[in-house]
């Protein structure tokens, strides 16, 4: 069953053409993998899911309900989360900091609860807290909950950014490139942790270059090129596809 559906949506800057009438669906237990060129419309789809981005014509729907367009914290609020391709991270907070401000958009106690310090926005808090440091030590990074950001080493940022996710409670996880800038001890780890997520019944679609990465992970692979989806199916297809293969992975021989 698809709980993210994209049918024929196109998204126009002007007489920019980001998107032509593309269609997909990520399906509830599936790890699904987005590549292509850059400027092939990636991003775009990213930003048409959280609510950055309308779209010019097509639907894009999460649940059954439209979510082009719809405010970012609300798409949050519907189980969708994701991380970017350059981390967003509060560098001068600690690591805990960065994750319990995830959790902040679900937050029920109010302005009034958190001035008066009321019993159930202490209980809130705590909660957040617990959370947090939950998201944390299922990334590994328990032990520098209380480490600024910014003396944490690139790829320690970059699990960092995928715990403050997690700690919004997504049923649906999207990672832009998530294994950027990373060395093939640090990629292969990230592989198990996505492993793990897929486990705990959040589905994943994923942006990445590094083919090692998708073609190990990934139950299907849609690709994008100027736009338009050249072709949709398992790793062993895409290996497989000549327009692929020109268009993005390099030249057969």
């Amino acid at each position: 069953m698809a709980n993210l559906v994209f049918e024929d949506v196109s998204v126009r800057f002007g007489g920019l053409q980001a998107l032509c009438e593309v269609s997909f669906d990520l399906r509830e237990g599936e790890i699904l993998g987005l590549i292509g060129p850059n400027g092939a419309g990636k991003t775009t789809v990213f930003n048409v899911i959280t609510g950055v981005y309308q779209v010019s014509s097509g639907q894009a729907s999460y649940d059954g309900q439209p979510i082009a367009g719809v405010p970012p914290h609300r798409i949050l609020k519907m189980g969708l989360a994701r991380t970017f391709q350059n981390i967003r991270l509060f560098q001068n907070m600690t690591a805990l900091e960065n994750v319990m401000i995830a959790q902040h958009g679900r937050t029920r106690a109010g302005v009034l609860g958190a001035v008066l310090r009321l019993p159930s926005q202490k209980a809130e808090e705590a909660h957040i807290r617990d959370k947090a440091r939950w998201a944390l030590d299922f990334m590994g990074l328990g032990d520098l909950a209380d480490e600024e950001a910014r003396n944490l080493p690139y790829g320690l940022q970059r699990r960092l950014e995928i715990s403050r996710a997690l700690a919004s409670e997504p049923r649906t996880l999207l990672l832009d490139e998530p294994a950027a800038g990373l060395n093939p001890t640090e990629s292969a780890a990230l592989m198990g942790d996505i492993g793990r997520i897929l486990a705990q019944g959040v589905n994943v679609l994923m942006v990445e270059h590094d083919m090692k990465v998708v073609m190990g992970l990934c139950t299907r692979i849609v690709v994008l090129e100027h736009g338009e989806k050249i072709a949709e199916g398992p790793p062993s297809d895409i290996r497989k596809n000549l327009r692929v293969v020109e268009a993005y992975l390099g030249t057969a021989h």
